[in-house]
């Protein structure tokens, strides 16, 4: 509640619609599935969990009732993330390989040549010292000098290893970028110079995607050891369970939203219980029909079968990866076309708002970026890339829920926010990150468990323990 509400909004009550909404970008996802199994255990009420960037993982496994896969100690976010969480290409590897061997060749000359001048300062104090060794060393150095820079050695054989070094790169960036290239569907004309083309987006967001979907696959099926479907088949046999178990304890209705470049728009995909979803995707007039049609995919329904291409476009990051492809049936408003699906950071708002129009009263935004800081809070400037472009991302992400949270509050009954009030970790750190604050190194699994506390502290314990009393003294009041 905001002191320009017009009257005292009612207390949090699990009789009213509940929506449990997350928020972020890489490791930020970690931080959303401690916040799940807390609400989980708690036996708080969610009708409907919705997401975007990562947070389209957590509501994609939350609203199967399979939210342990995540926060387990063998879940998706307690194993390694280094070469899952957006990781560098292969081509962008081989570049910064070559590089480094080619300058450590170039370092062995003046190498020598400083290794010499330490000798010969040997032999000098040998000569002072009387040891009758210097005679020898200089002698001995300088053949092996000699040697070493004779014509037919190092200044030959240094250029030709270097070449070779650099044909390799070129050879091995050629491979990587071709590799690349053939995992994406041949869908689209593309223009741009042809080595752009190559090298393409410098980190891996299939690879990403291919990891959350992987781990949903062994969650669909069980025990059995068969091998993973096509996206198309495992996203219908997911809309398929979830909508025949929605009403069931653990199982949720589902909300994600991703961004259509080609659209220039939000989309959003939705699976809702039968009165939510007709009055979701219905509207009064023709046009304004349309129009809805052209930005909500209904996946319980023809669209089943594109829910992870949706996943996969929720979590590519806007300029840094390449963004997937989604095919719309022939049946929807774009009449079968492919279109290009990536997130968009400061979309909390529209997450928001189809969340109101889905009907929920009540909403817990869930979000690992720390709250703004006051004076004499300054960070560390971190200067790798993955560093830099994470804290821009994690900054924006804060940014984008201060601005969301302001602008959606008058649309529900109650509006809360989980959130911790430090997370040295920025959505890209997928090996853990250094806390000056606490002069240690916090791995990724520990956002799992602050997300865990945060949720009790922030809201568990203050608010839904504070509607029980209450309650339960209404009941007393009623009966005497």
């Amino acid at each position: 509640m905001t002191a320009s509400d017009p009257k005292p909004r009612p207390p949090y009550s699990p009789e009213r619609r509940t929506a449990l909404v997350l928020t972020g970008t890489g490791t930020d996802g970690a931080y959303h599935a401690g916040t799940i199994r807390a609400l989980t255990e708690a036996g708080v009420r969610v009708d409907l969990i919705a997401g975007r960037g990562v947070g389209a993982v957590g509501a994609v496994f939350g609203a199967i009732d399979g939210g342990a896969r995540l926060w387990e100690p063998t879940g998706l976010w307690r194993r390694p993330l280094g070469a899952a969480l957006y990781p560098w290409r292969d081509a962008y590897r081989n570049v910064a390989r070559g590089l480094a061997i080619a300058a450590l060749l170039l370092t062995i000359p003046p190498l020598v040549l400083g290794l010499a001048a330490g000798v010969y300062q040997v032999a000098l104090l040998s000569e002072i010292g009387g040891a009758g060794t210097a005679q020898w060393l200089t002698a001995t150095w300088g053949r092996a000098l000699a040697a070493i820079f004779a014509p037919t050695a190092l200044p030959t054989r240094l250029p030709q290893l270097i070449t070779a070094v650099l044909a390799g790169l070129v050879i091995a960036v050629l491979v990587a970028a071709v590799r690349a290239r053939r995992r994406l569907p041949a869908r689209r004309d593309q223009r741009g110079g042809a080595w752009w083309t190559l090298l393409a987006t410098p980190m891996a967001g299939d690879l990403t995607s291919q990891f959350f979907i992987g781990g949903l696959w062994d969650l669909l099926r069980g025990g059995a050891q068969v091998g993973q479907p096509s996206s198309a088949d495992l996203s219908r046999r997911y809309a398929e369970l979830l909508a025949e178990n929605l009403g069931q304890p653990g199982f949720r209705e589902l909300l994600l939203v991703a961004h259509d470049l080609d659209a220039r728009h939000d989309v959003v995909f939705a699976l809702l219980e039968p009165n939510a979803r007709r009055a979701f995707f219905s509207r009064k007039s023709v046009a304004a029909l349309e129009r809805r049609s052209s930005e909500a995919v209904d996946v319980a329904g023809a669209a089943r079968d594109v829910l992870l291409d949706a996943l996969a476009g929720a979590l590519a990051v806007p300029g840094v990866t390449d963004p997937p492809f989604i095919a719309f049936t022939p049946e929807s408003y774009w009449r079968g076309e492919t279109h290009r699906l990536s997130d968009r950071p400061a979309s909390l708002v529209r997450v928001l708002e189809e969340v109101a129009h889905a009907g929920a009263r009540q909403v817990i935004v869930v979000t690992a970026a720390a709250g703004g800081a006051g004076p004499h809070a300054l960070s560390t400037r971190r200067v790798h890339p993955r560093a830099r472009l994470g804290e821009f991302l994690s900054s924006a992400e804060a940014a984008s829920v201060r601005d969301a949270v302001h602008t959606a509050s008058p649309w529900f009954d109650q509006l809360f926010v989980i959130r911790p009030a430090h997370n040295p970790v920025s959505a890209l750190d997928a090996t853990g990150a250094y806390d000056p604050q606490s002069d240690r190194w916090q791995s990724v699994g520990e956002l799992v468990d602050r997300g865990y506390e945060d949720a009790y502290r922030q809201f568990i314990d203050p608010v839904v323990g504070a509607s029980g009393d209450e309650l339960v003294a209404n009941r007393i009041t009623t009966e005497e």
